[in-house]
């Protein structure tokens, strides 16, 4: 490459606006620009400063043209990304994998029905709205992949192609947003594109976005943060200005729609937050030429708080506050909640048939997790077990799934009761025994270890006939979740645990299930860890008994939707949503390790039709993928030989390229970083769209360092400058026909492979012999039968 002339020295006092004619070689020479005075200015950061006075009347004609051109070509990637998303959108013309569930979800909203999930509302409330406006009845169940969405024989129509349609447009927006971060980054039009490109033709990503799932409107606001975040930190001279509090509000409001989308959204905030810790870090240092007052750096400070933390919880709060709004009447997540929250919603059916439990009532208790009933039989424990433990060889008490009379118990009162009236009702606190009247025993629990699990106590039953000899080992207190002093046992809504009064233990059932001996019921112990949740039991039902008829009084209360505070609702379903999503540890054909996911290796097989061979396979576009992790190896690489040079006294980059190459691809890693690494610490289920949002991160870093290798000098500066800042020369990265057609090598390549995995990511075309033996050539686990 030709050597490129050195720039004139610049006297700062000179205008500044003069432009080279040919792009500086920052390698090739030791060049270095002048050091900028700015008010708020940090040496470890680009001191990137553009004076706004008369800026259109002084731009030279190569930026107003490339303006028009980058705004061009953003505009025609989000044109060419909604016809690779929009293209084919009706088929497969019935449920694919996931859509079994969110489209479920978003027909919940439609009829207002409550529901439990893991993940927080918002996309799936955006899902309900395109469905509302789409003309969706609800009606519609989504139970089957494959089921059907029109069907005239049975009159469904169902309009899923309006459904698909939100994330179809949310996943095109996104390619816009990637090439506009790049671009606010100050990467040029061809580089900004490539990276855009990455997600535009990324096979996976348009798998996701253009079916009824989450990650469409997740994968959106998680670039939207990333790119409010830089544009904020573009105006750092000009502190406490419209614009600035502006973008720092949007990077807030923006953060709370991503964790509104998915508790993931949680390492967006990861991201940013390290970024605000760094800037501030640099605030506060003393040795800056223009240092802060404690005062000032305290305004900062409290401004990043409110828009960072305060706003965004303030939004993801209104999300919460409105998918309570809407979903106001029983459902099928009622029986997650507590009872307090089931009585917020109309129609309950468990709230409206409560009763108060009475003393000498006959009852069923079950298990509020396994929905197991609290049952015994005349078989007995095994005096030995395998294992050599000897065992009480007493009444067997299991967990039993069918309603069966050996489910019975009744209530037995510890101390005198009235012959009628509301002295009879079992109250909170209550000390109790509770009755077999199948096998006249009471049930009992001592220190003897539990069949399955060794350190907990034995469940059994003590004959009526001879009950004087163990009458404290039958006593239990009925602790009813939240209750309080005085307050009724009641059936369907009265959750309450089991304590042991002499051994403190609560009645307990995991998963474990008896050998043959105990015919496979589930196994009832005493747990001596007090805060163990699963030992939350409800009695279920009154069984009827016409001798206690009397002494009931007055008709069955008609119960009327009673409020609840919003935070407590709030706290309760955060609670249950961290539970159950640490709990989904079950195994799945198609889930995959974090290890897998850079390099491509699995996929996931959303739906499949053996007689036309046809399949949607989720799988990233391989070249793509490996480009990015290329990316991120080159630029450890770089950071790693840099930082040995340097030792040695060598200064291999530029500092204001160094500073570019450190700040803004370093910026980037860290979000690759973020939304990567936790996983590994993740025990539950996991799958390659995990990825999503780190891959993303991965195609920035890409094209960065693209631009690292291909350019010889950067768009610079491109933040606004302060009132009283001391101006630099200003800079511009070309693109030269090698590296173009080392770009346009790469893109068509990168576009190539796209069309060869096209027929798993349309599903619309049948496999031909290649594309059906490729599983051989590949670890991909498509579905066997094709």
């Amino acid at each position: 490459m030709s050597q490129a002339p050195r720039r004139r020295a610049v006297n700062p006092k000179e205008d500044c606006e003069q432009i080279p004619l040919y792009p500086v070689s920052s390698r090739s020479q030791n060049t270095s620009l002048p050091q900028t005075n700015v008010d708020y200015s940090r040496s470890s950061y680009d001191a990137l400063a553009l004076k706004k006075d008369s800026e259109e009347a002084r731009k030279p004609y190569w930026k107003k043209k490339e303006t028009l051109w980058s705004w061009t070509t953003g505009g025609l990637l989000v044109a060419l990304a909604a016809i690779v998303r929009f293209w084919g959108i009706g088929f497969p013309d019935g449920v694919v994998f996931d859509e079994v569930h969110f489209g479920k979800f978003a027909s919940y909203y439609i009829l207002r029905e409550y529901y439990f999930d893991v993940h927080p509302p918002l996309s799936k409330m955006l899902l309900g709205l395109a469905g509302y406006l789409s003309g969706f009845d609800g009606l519609f169940d989504f139970e089957n992949i494959g089921d059907k969405y029109v069907d005239p024989a049975a009159g469904l129509n169902v309009p899923f192609k309006g459904m698909r349609s939100m994330p179809a447009v949310f996943g095109s927006l996104t390619v816009g947003v990637v090439y506009w971060i790049m671009r606010e980054s100050g990467y040029p039009v061809a580089i900004s594109a490539f990276s855009a490109g990455l997600i535009l033709f990324d096979n996976l990503h348009v798998v996701e976005t253009r079916l009824i799932l989450l990650d469409g409107a997740l994968i959106l606001f998680m670039s939207l943060s990333l790119l409010s975040y830089i544009k904020f930190h573009q105006l750092r001279y000009r502190p406490f200005s419209t614009a600035w509090w502006a973008w720092l509000s949007s990077t807030g409001f923006f953060l709370a729609c991503t964790l509104g989308c998915k508790m993931v959204g949680l390492l967006t905030f990861c991201t940013i937050g390290t970024a605000v810790v760094w800037d501030l870090w640099g605030l506060l240092d003393i040795k800056r030429s223009h240092p802060l007052t404690m005062e000032h750096f305290s305004k900062h400070f409290l401004a990043r708080t409110i828009c960072l933390i305060v706003v965004p919880f303030g939004v993801y709060l209104s999300f919460f506050w409105l998918h309570f709004k809407i979903l106001n009447r029983t459902g099928t997540g009622d029986t997650f909640m507590s009872a307090a929250f089931q009585e917020t919603l109309m129609g309950n059916e468990l709230l409206m048939n409560s009763q108060e439990l009475r003393y000498l009532d006959t009852i069923t208790i079950r298990h509020k997790e396994t929905n197991m009933f609290l049952h015994s039989h005349v078989d007995r424990y095994p005096l030995r077990y395998d294992d050599g433990r000897i065992s009480s060889q007493g009444q067997q008490v299991t967990g039993y799934p069918f309603n069966d009379t050996n489910n019975n118990w009744q209530i037995i009162p510890t101390h005198d009761i009235p012959d009628s009236g509301r002295g009879r009702i079992c109250r909170h606190k209550d000390i109790i025994q509770l009755y077999h009247p199948m096998t006249d025993s009471y049930l009992l629990t001592h220190d003897v270890a539990s069949p399955l699990t060794t350190t907990n106590q034995e469940f059994t039953t003590w004959p009526k006939a001879d009950i004087n000899s163990r009458y404290n080992d039958t006593l239990f207190e009925v602790v009813l979740v939240e209750g309080f002093e005085g307050e009724p046992w009641k059936t369907k809504s009265g959750w309450f645990q089991l304590v042991h009064v002499p051994t403190s233990v609560k009645m307990w059932t995991g998963l474990g299930t008896l050998p043959d001996w105990g015919y496979k019921q589930q196994e009832i112990n005493g747990n001596k860890a007090h805060q163990e949740r699963s030992s939350t039991w409800f009695a279920d039902e009154i069984i009827s008994d016409e001798s206690l008829v009397a002494n009931r009084t007055g008709e069955k209360e008609v119960k009327k939707v009673v409020p609840m505070n919003f935070f407590k609702k709030f706290f309760e379903l955060q609670v249950l949503m961290l539970q159950h999503n640490a709990g989904l540890t079950a195994d799945h054909p198609y889930a995959s390790q974090p290890i897998d996911w850079p390099f491509d290796l699995s996929g996931i097989s959303f739906w499949t039709d053996n007689v036309d061979n046809q399949q949607v396979y989720a799988i990233g576009n391989l070249l793509g993928w490996w480009i990015c992790v290329l990316g991120l190896s080159v630029f450890v690489g770089i950071v790693g030989a840099d930082a040995l040079a340097r030792r040695r006294g060598i200064q291999p980059i530029e500092d204001h390229l160094r500073n570019r190459l450190y700040n803004n691809t370093g910026f980037f890693l860290v979000s690759w970083m973020f939304h990567y690494f936790p996983f590994y610490m993740m025990s539950r289920q996991l799958f390659i769209h995990h990825y999503l949002p780190a891959h993303l991160s991965s195609a920035l870093v890409a094209g960065s360092i693209l631009n690292f290798i291909l350019t010889e000098t950067i768009n610079y500066p491109v933040s606004v400058a302060g009132t009283t800042t001391r101006l630099r020369p200003r800079l511009r990265a070309v693109i030269t026909k090698r590296a173009a057609v080392v770009l346009g090598i790469l893109s068509l390549a990168v576009v190539g492979m796209f069309g060869f995995l096209s027929p798993f990511t349309y599903g619309s075309t049948g496999l031909t012999p290649t594309q059906s033996g490729y599983e051989q050539k590949t670890s991909f686990n498509l579905d066997p039968s094709l």
